[in-house]
């Protein structure tokens, strides 16, 4: 006869244990391989797969959205280790990890609550907003997601009021990118690109978010 204890807790595990003793508790296959870790690396397979990593390679010290913050540490603190920026406020996951900043979580965009996302912040009160703040010393392997290709990071879209997927947003025939949204004479692309944050992937002496601009592909012949 099993005795069962007057407390709910009580209840409970005894309930538990006697159909754990009867064969009727059962541990589902998705709940055991969410543990399983095939290359020993911190990082369970299920998790890996899901994010676009390889089970059976250990690369808990790799960096594989170039965020400045391992793999391991972006399982460990709920991180998108495929994308940099993983709460969307415009700055990167290592940014908000390492800055030491009561103000900024990287699993949080507005991590004060005052409508404003952190990226949109100015902690140090330098005049420049923190999503900016790091850009100069990016390489280009860092350098910020532009997931529409119009030539606007995606941390900059929400300042121009224009979408992060949709390269004409007001869909006029010009790309976001060489709009000039405050009427300064310098277009969207340009606003915050910095002397020492060119990245020139082709080698070309152009900024990549400049290649295509009306003139890069014109062929000059010449006339006879």
């Amino acid at each position: 006869m099993t005795l069962i204890s007057r407390t709910p807790a009580g209840r409970v595990a005894a309930v538990v244990a006697a159909l754990a003793t009867a064969g009727l508790l059962t541990i589902s296959p998705a709940s055991a391989s969410s543990a399983t870790d095939t290359d020993g690396d911190g990082m369970p397979n299920r998790w890996e797969r899901t994010h676009g990593l390889r089970p059976g390679v250990a690369d808990a010290n790799r960096d594989k959205d170039h965020d400045g913050l391992r793999n391991l540490a972006e399982f460990q603190d709920d991180l998108d280790p495929v994308d940099e920026d993983s709460d969307n406020d415009g700055l990167d996951d290592g940014d908000e990890s390492h800055d030491g900043r009561a103000s900024t979580d990287p699993e949080d965009r507005d991590t004060d609550d005052d409508g404003v996302r952190d990226g949109d912040e100015d902690a140090d009160h330098d005049s420049v907003d923190n999503e900016d703040e790091d850009d100069a010393d990016e390489p280009c392997v860092a350098d910020d997601d532009d997931t529409d290709d119009d030539g606007v990071s995606d941390e900059d879209e929400n300042e121009d009021h224009t979408s992060v997927t949709d390269d004409d947003s007001d869909d006029d025939g010009v790309t976001d990118g060489d709009e000039d949204a405050d009427h300064d004479t310098v277009d969207n692309e340009d606003e915050d690109d910095d002397s020492d944050d060119a990245c020139d992937s082709s080698d070309d002496g152009e900024d990549d978010d400049d290649a295509g601009d009306a003139g890069d592909n014109l062929v000059w012949h010449r006339v006879a």
